[in-house]
């Protein structure tokens, strides 16, 4: 038993590169996380013209294919001085995210009893105390549901990485150090199996951390009863 190949790995770029997944992820999970919480909320309990039109054109946005933005991306991007930013893969993720999490998330606040809100308008609640202090407490399976997706989408990302960081190393995620292991060390296998636990060790912690929320979260609001 030996960590020699953890260490070798550590030392051949994956120790930062597992930090810049980090920075790349966190906001990536929680940008979309709590903009897509305050849009459920509204289409699910306030009333406003062309509520369900609006909802329907986000829903609709699922379909997009990602590849298809990639030019506009990238002409926005070296517009505002993005290109090779961490930013730069926060909005991606953030934009392709926030169809799915609408959906979860209105499907799920709208299956909440009607008198929970309604008792809190009497006591003389906002819309925005309603949404912080009953909506998002009651909302905590949905919500750990779609951050275990969205973190195991960025954390395995490697196009969108590879589009907006580029190949420099000092912005490499683990994703795009592990393609350069197998291109540059295709015959250690040592090494890649070792750069491949490193991996996907974080998206493991967080999915059996997170797991009791996963189904509950995913089928919570798909029915009614």
């Amino acid at each position: 038993w030996t960590l020699d190949n953890y260490s070798e790995v550590l030392q051949a770029g994956m120790g930062n590169a597992f930090l810049n997944s980090i920075a790349v992820t966190v906001p990536a999970v929680v940008i979309p996380i709590l903009a897509a919480a305050f849009a459920a909320y509204a289409f699910a309990w306030m009333r406003f013209p062309g509520r369900e039109i609006l909802f329907i054109v986000v829903i609709g946005l699922l379909v997009v294919p990602l590849q298809v933005a990639f030019i506009p991306l990238l002409r926005f991007y070296s517009a505002l001085g993005l290109t090779g930013t961490f930013p730069a893969v926060w909005l991606a993720h953030t934009g392709f995210g926030m169809p799915l999490a609408v959906y979860l998330l209105r499907n799920y606040m709208g299956s909440l009893p009607a008198e929970v809100v309604e008792s809190a308008q009497v006591d003389g609640a906002s819309h925005f105390q309603i949404f912080w202090r009953l909506m998002i407490p009651l909302s905590t399976p949905v919500l750990a549901a779609f951050a275990i997706l969205q973190f195991l989408w960025v954390s395995n990302d490697f196009l969108i990485a590879l589009i907006s960081l580029g190949s420099t190393e000092a912005n490499r995620v683990v994703q795009l150090t592990l393609a350069n292991l197998v291109g540059s060390r295709g015959q250690d296998w040592h090494l890649l199996t070792a750069g491949a636990f490193i991996t996907i060790s974080v998206p493991l912690l967080v999915f059996f951390t997170l797991q009791r929320y996963f189904v509950r979260g995913l089928t919570a609001g798909s029915v009614k009863g």
